[in-house]
């Protein structure tokens, strides 16, 4: 079936018909550098890698563009507060220029562990100062810009549709604000470049045609999404988060500029929640990092099937527990595939059926289930590689790649490994059983399966540390 995609702008799901045929062009909203990502953030791209390989897998190059936010978040998307990164830099003792390097390659590598498609562009604020003032040239000139002391802004009572994707209540915002408006004239006006304060020495700053300061976040995914992929094109994603402020913002500039709502869909991925309502985010406190998994010995890998788990339009509940039978779930597969021969076709029914599902929307959990079907049937094993093989390039989870962790089987082990089999070989399965037993606890599991005997070492904690 065609591919079908939730459009947050119109509130369906629609078919996905591309600008220029064969070629979608594709822009994610990327981190503000000022502190490491945590998991929660994390899913969001998860779910926008499916999303480029399904794209893919349906035939289109995709031109994948991500940005990293080095400068102009506030620390309220209200513009409100002060610039994250002059923020962390206080926090810190470095510099904002060091701190954005240092988190934004750690931030590549949480994107390389989760294997992640490396983008097409990756793009920085700070490298394109001079798009963002000349497009806030352009809103002046369209009159959509007024000056306060402190900056520039967007007036958004021009536009009769302003917060439309959103669909947001312009009315009862403004009859039910609780914050100053200051000089703003409206509360949902807001930054394209503010001042330098003349009292505060900011390290990160620039000339205009306005005054020394620095550009608001919204303006730069609007220049930097139409320097590389044009003032119309396919797919814009980001997180839930955005549709009320940031990306709302995004279009009212796009749209003023160029006449253009910026992109043709508009998808987003939803939350990570640590209980009923409540989301995983930094200033909550609760704020688990990929590397928090590492330290328990978790394979972020194993973070990724979590995330499939669910559909990006719904939110995920993260618990130890889940993580922990993510990760069982993902070495049993792992093993699986690592014991079926190559040479094998894929089987177009299940292959049928798998995209259909990813099809639908990106329904991941059900493409998974067709998955494990595939897995438990009675096909043959090098059928089941070569179909697990390409369910894999939309999957992520580097199956071809991965290999079991090599160690040395205790001579008393190997022993006993092969008297067992040796029962097996005379269908004697009470004494396999009892053997099974005592390899169990000794520290090592043993598996059968349709290529023979497979043992697991584990650790005291019961992790499992390597297959041979």
């Amino acid at each position: 079936m065609p591919l079908a995609l939730y459009d947050t702008w119109s509130r369906t799901v629609r078919p996905f018909t591309p600008i220029r045929a064969g070629h979608v062009g594709m822009y994610c909203c990327g981190p503000t550098v000022y502190d490491h990502a945590h998991i929660g953030n994390l899913r969001t791209y998860v779910f926008e890698d499916i999303l480029r390989r399904s794209l893919t897998r349906n035939g289109f190059e995709v031109r994948h563009v991500v940005n990293i936010t080095d400068v102009g978040h506030l620390t309220s998307d209200a513009d409100e507060g002060e610039d994250k990164m002059e923020k962390g830099s206080r926090r810190t003792g470095e510099s904002a220029w060091a701190i954005a390097q240092r988190y934004t390659e750690a931030f590549v590598a949480d994107w390389h562990a989760l294997h992640l498609l490396e983008p097409t562009v990756w793009c920085r604020a700070t490298d394109h100062i001079a798009e963002q003032i000349a497009l806030i040239g352009e809103l002046e000139r369209a009159g959509y810009v007024y000056r306060t002391d402190d900056g520039l802004y967007f007036d958004t009572g021009k536009q009769d549709n302003y917060g439309f994707l959103a669909r947001l209540d312009r009315g009862g915002l403004q009859a039910g604000k609780r914050v100053a408006v200051g000089d703003k004239r409206s509360i949902t006006d807001f930054a394209l470049w503010k001042f330098s304060p003349i009292d505060v020495t900011r390290q990160m700053e620039w000339d205009s045609p306005w005054g020394r300061g620095f550009p608001g976040w919204h303006i730069e995914c609007s220049a930097m999404s139409a320097k590389y992929l044009g003032i119309w094109f396919d797919i814009h994603c980001g997180g839930e988060d955005h549709v009320a402020v940031h990306h709302s913002n995004e279009i009212a500039q796009t749209q003023a500029a160029h006449g253009t709502r910026l992109a043709n869909f508009w998808m987003h991925g939803h939350f990570l929640t640590l209980d009923a309502d409540t989301k995983m985010s930094k200033s909550s406190g609760d704020f688990v990092r990929l590397q928090t998994l590492q330290r328990r010995n978790i394979d972020p890998v194993a973070y990724r099937y979590l995330c499939l788990t669910a559909h990006y339009r719904s939110q995920l509940h993260f618990s130890w527990a889940s993580l922990d039978a993510a990760q069982t779930a993902l070495n049993r597969l792992r093993r699986l595939y690592s014991g079926w021969p190559g040479g094998g076709r894929v089987d177009p029914d299940f292959a049928a059926r798998f995209d259909a599902e990813v099809n639908e929307d990106l329904n991941l959990p059900r493409a998974l289930a067709v998955l494990w079907e595939l897995v438990k049937s009675n096909l043959p094993p090098a059928t089941l590689r070569a179909t697990v093989d390409s369910f894999d390039t939309v999957l992520g989870l580097g199956l071809r790649e991965w290999r079991p962790a090599v160690f040395d089987i205790p001579e008393n082990i190997a022993v006993l490994l092969s008297e067992r089999e040796r029962a097996r070989a005379e269908r004697n399965w009470a004494r396999a059983d009892e053997i099974r037993e005592t390899l169990n606890a000794l520290g090592w599991r043993v598996e059968d399966g349709k290529v023979g005997q497979r043992l697991i070492g584990i650790t005291t904690d019961q992790t499992e540390i390597g297959s041979e």
